[in-house]
């Protein structure tokens, strides 16, 4: 069979049907059983290499795409010592004299299983169910990989040329990226002239439309401990001489927040949000409604034959997402030194540590935040305690470049094709550390921050899932914006 000839543009229909048909046949199994395989990224899993799950995800995905079989394109599996491994692809330029590569990102580690599972579901038992695949990593987001190669693929069936194509599949970044800047030194040279990211790593705010984001916070983690005692003491013979090292914690968590209010205390925490991203944050709002903060499962209790359910910070849908995208906000995310309560004796424990995640908003240093963290609760510490704060690492936030008129309407063009909507524009609450190592590499390029984790996706938490039709038209839309590139 011969093959097709260049065409100028690519056939959304056809596009989306064969794409569909690619994740229906095929995509989909796969993902199954990477479900399946407890990959915990390196910082929750530190015998990552004697458990074999990092190196067992790698190998499945590199296998299904040398099966794929597309034309010009070339896969390895690059490994740096010590450190865990990429899988690098590159499929050579169709289009004439064109030196345009374009960078597609995503990861295969995982974050861990988290409790509170439907009866029904697990974090390594993956159900497919109502179009939504559950399962912990398929949507954070095991699919990036295998919707980039579809996408590419498709260009090669409809015969539409493009420019040089790269992709860099991580394995760290649920750990921070912290392996990822020696792959980037290490291959820049085989990057090439960057010009579109493609990062399938984000959220959207609806099931309804494409959605770019447009900015992404920072963070700022580490744990907290504060000792007052060497060992644990009967707490009717100490409480009230000996001070509870719980007390002392709040004490000093109050030196970072207003815990009526949730606010971060120190002034260089906070950034002026820029003019472009509060019209975006209004449109948006428009857009979503009361959705931007009922999306959430909320805590709910009877009352007198009524339900009462827990209440956001704000109802106003504008504050909303400015509150999740461009405010610092501190979360205690784990804790240590507490007995189980079925093993809580009359103890005055010795002492209590928190793990710390501050997330800072897209313009403000990490690095600069963890110095400024670490004298403010430290110094001084109530009643001589021993207070230290150990730094988990820290990755600054990003705001993404102004959109090229090329890149906006492409990505309007590639919307109303695959969704009947125009393109969605969102800022994004978490941290993808690859992002401004790449803006401040290539800051020409545009960036298509994009992602399946829409409504009640719950990526780290429970009853994560993977919208699947979302994922087809995503695909789909990935190839046509790729084939529209001047």
């Amino acid at each position: 069979m011969n093959a097709p000839l260049p065409t100028a543009a690519l056939d959304p229909v056809l596009a989306l049907e064969r794409v569909s048909r690619t994740w229906d046949e095929s995509i989909v199994r796969e993902l199954t059983d990477y479900i399946r395989i407890p990959a915990k990224s390196p910082g929750f899993a530190p015998d990552w290499q004697e458990q074999g799950h990092l190196e067992t995800v790698l190998r499945n995905t590199a296998s299904w795409i040398e099966a794929q079989k597309v034309a010009g394109l070339q896969l390895e599996i690059v490994r740096l010592p010590g450190r865990t491994p990429v899988l690098f692809f590159e499929v050579a330029a169709t289009r004439a004299a064109s030196s345009q590569t374009v960078l597609m990102y995503g990861h295969l580690d995982k974050q861990p299983e988290f409790d509170g599972w439907r009866a029904d579901l697990g974090p390594w038992s993956p159900k497919y169910e109502d179009g939504k695949l559950y399962g912990r990593g398929g949507a954070d987001d095991g699919y990036a990989a295998y919707a980039s190669i579809a996408a590419v693929q498709e260009l090669k069936r409809q015969g539409v040329e493009h420019p040089r194509i790269v992709g860099l599949i991580e394995t760290c970044e649920e750990s921070g990226s912290a392996d990822l800047p020696a792959y980037i030194d290490a291959l820049k040279g085989r990057l090439g002239d960057v010009q579109l990211v493609i990062c399938l790593d984000s959220g959207a705010g609806n099931y309804d439309q494409l959605w770019l984001t447009t900015s992404l916070r920072g963070m700022a983690s580490g744990t907290l401990k504060v000792e007052i005692l060497t060992e644990g003491v009967h707490s009717g013979d100490a409480s009230g001489l000996v001070p509870s090292s719980f007390r002392i914690m709040r004490q000093v968590l109050d030196r970072l927040e207003d815990s009526a209010t949730g606010r971060l205390l120190p002034a260089s925490f906070h950034c002026e949000v820029p003019q472009e991203r509060l019209a975006q944050a209004r449109a948006t709002a428009a857009i979503l409604g009361d959705e931007v903060w009922r999306r959430f499962p909320w805590a709910h209790a009877d009352c007198g034959g009524s339900t009462l359910f827990a209440l956001p910070t704000t109802q106003d849908p504008v504050q909303a997402l400015l509150k999740r995208t461009w405010e610092p906000t501190l979360s205690v995310t784990g804790a240590e030194g507490f007995p189980q309560l079925k093993d809580a004796g009359n103890v005055l424990r010795p002492y209590t540590a928190f793990k710390l995640s501050l997330r800072l908003p897209p313009l403000v240093d990490a690095a600069s935040c963890v110095q400024q963290m670490k004298t403010l609760l430290e110094d001084n510490a109530p009643y001589q305690a021993k207070v230290t704060f150990e730094s988990a690492g820290a990755a600054s936030g990003w705001n993404a470049p102004d959109i090229a008129p090329w890149f906006g309407s492409a990505l309007d063009a590639a919307s109303q094709a695959h969704f009947g909507a125009p393109c969605g524009f969102i800022g994004q609450g978490g941290t993808i550390p690859l992002m401004n190592m790449l803006s401040e590499g290539f800051p020409k390029a545009q960036m298509m921050v994009c992602g399946v984790l829409g409504p009640k996706s719950n990526a780290h938490g429970p009853n994560e899932f993977l919208h699947v039709p979302y994922a087809k038209r995503l695909t789909a839309a990935v190839a046509q914006v790729v084939a529209a590139m001047p």
